[in-house]
């Protein structure tokens, strides 16, 4: 049986973990080398780190703090946040990252996702998709949310899954930071259309909602943010619960 995942995610922003709602109002969430000790002691199975407002003169800045990161977690990480080249996942995997997450690049030229996983191969290449329901159709955003393109949700990951990505991150911008529990509709219509692992990501607010997420929305993994940094939800009890529940945890 494959088991699932928990995954606690910092998004970067000047150097501190922040987290905000729907995409927007930002608070501080500490220290991203100290909360990355403390959830890789305590149960978290890989992290994600999303440097949310990079640009280039930023990404020596990023691998420092991937090299920082990587000397305290034992468990895997992800980067993303600005990454355009193959020599940008380069640098951040010489530093320590396991994966790198793509967005935004990935749908301005997706021959990246082809180049990326000749030269490093799919198990490295996470592809994010940000997305939005408007008007019956769930609409991929660019740039931290704040730019619509033409794409569709599900017409982009079939594209992403066949340019040989290892696995989506997908994000509803709609459930973002409010708590009432993940897009699990559109998680399973992806679980079922797609052959990679899919990511629930946006509205993790109980112990429940991850288990919806796992048995309504089939995802493979789940993400959180505040629910963790303000310790509203433990991840040791939590991984507790799912599997009283039934749901195979990874251990």
């Amino acid at each position: 049986m494959i088991t699932k995942r928990i995954i606690p995610c910092l998004d970067i922003k000047n150097g501190r973990t922040v987290k905000g709602t729907n995409f927007v109002n930002l608070r501080d969430a500490g220290d991203p080398v100290e909360l990355a000790k403390l959830y890789s002691n305590t149960g978290a199975d890989e992290l994600v780190f999303l440097d949310i407002s990079a640009t280039e003169e930023r990404r020596k800045t990023l691998a420092d703090l991937v090299l920082r990161v990587a000397s305290q977690v034992n468990i895997p990480f992800t980067v993303g946040g600005g990454i355009s080249s193959v020599e940008d996942v380069d640098i951040l995997l010489q530093n320590g990252a396991d994966k790198v997450s793509i967005n935004s690049s990935a749908v301005k030229r997706p021959e990246l996702i082809n180049e990326l996983v000749a030269k490093f191969g799919s198990q490295c290449i996470v592809v994010a998709i940000d997305a939005k329901y408007i008007e019956g159709e769930w609409i991929v955003h660019l740039v931290g949310g704040k730019v619509p393109t033409e794409h569709n949700l599900f017409d982009w990951a079939k594209e992403v899954e066949e340019r040989g990505a290892g696995e989506i991150l997908f994000t509803s911008m709609d459930n973002d930071g409010t708590k009432d529990g993940f897009a699990n509709e559109a998680l399973a219509r992806l679980s079922e259309s797609l052959n990679i692992p899919i990511i629930a990501s946006g509205g993790a607010g109980n112990m429940q909602h991850f288990a919806d997420a796992f048995t309504e929305g089939k995802a493979d993994a789940a993400l959180a943010a505040s629910v963790f940094h303000f310790k509203e939800i433990e991840i040791t009890d939590l991984k507790q619960e799912l599997t009283t529940q039934g749901i195979a945890m990874r251990s």
